[in-house]
């Protein structure tokens, strides 16, 4: 699947001139914190990356997973992102969390509630990010704004489609650039 944000975003990149590998995908689409760490370290990587990017949470929202586990899951996985970047925190790039309560998957649920605890997840997401000297992109309006719309949706009707992830993708590829180029 080569259509997604981060091969996007490498593509985008490498038309600018930089000499950027095929990422490294370690996540799967629905993995909580927990289940990313434990992937982490059965892949057992070792290598050190100019770049990598975070995007995780949305699936502890979905399984009501309190936000206090959520920080701390976050932190440790955040740490790891620095380790791959080869401890520099200005190379690490985290994704807001979706907000799935957007989507016509959403139809019947609390969608107000939904939205009130990503936002919970985003202040935390961010907060931490910061913290720890790592960049955040916010996509998260994207998925608000985008969220009925066919286009910027899988035929699932929940993840995000090609054209949503080019726009996440966009946005990455500058904020990596102006951070390699720096």
């Amino acid at each position: 699947m080569h259509d997604n944000f981060p091969h996007q975003a490498v593509a985008l990149l490498n038309k600018q001139h930089f000499d950027i590998a095929d990422p490294v995908i370690i996540a799967t689409t629905g993995w909580t914190t927990d289940e990313l760490a434990a992937s982490i370290r059965e892949h057992n990587i070792r290598e050190k990356f100019s770049f990598v990017t975070l995007l995780i949470g949305v699936n502890n929202q979905f399984r009501g997973r309190s936000l206090d586990n959520y920080r701390e899951e976050f932190k440790q996985l955040l740490d790891q992102a620095m380790v791959f970047a080869g401890g520099q925190p200005q190379n690490v790039f985290v994704l807001s969390v979706p907000d799935w309560g957007a989507t016509p998957f959403a139809e019947g649920k609390d969608r107000q509630k939904i939205a009130r605890e990503i936002d919970e997840y985003n202040t935390a997401c961010k907060e931490i990010t910061i913290a720890n000297k790592c960049q955040y992109l916010e996509i998260t309006a994207s998925t608000r704004e985008h969220g009925q719309d066919k286009q910027y949706l899988a035929a699932d009707g929940l993840h995000p489609s090609t054209k949503e992830y080019g726009i996440w993708a966009e946005r990455l590829a500058e904020m990596v650039a102006k951070t390699l180029k720096e």
